[in-house]
């Protein structure tokens, strides 16, 4: 009997890049991840009519920079 495997996770490094990139230390790395995991509900909240498939979370020492992919743009930048 096989596994159930989730597809992204399986993916990942060879068809799908990480939907976040940065490196924290073990300290910041859960407040990271769950501020991370806030901005991804807040943006499916406010948008989740635009068809926003992917959300992208970079990181770096002083950004945050959030890369959306979605099926209708002129939702989001107020057209």
């Amino acid at each position: 009997m096989g596994q159930k495997v989730q597809p992204t996770g399986y993916r990942v490094g060879i068809m799908e890049d990480w939907r976040s990139r940065w490196y924290a230390s073990k300290h910041e790395f859960r407040d990271l991840l769950v501020e991370d995991f806030k901005i991804r509900k807040f943006i499916k909240g406010k948008y989740g009519f635009a068809g926003i498939p992917k959300i992208e979370i970079e990181r770096t020492r002083d950004a945050v920079t959030v890369f959306l992919s979605t099926a209708r743009p002129g939702i989001i930048i107020g057209r």
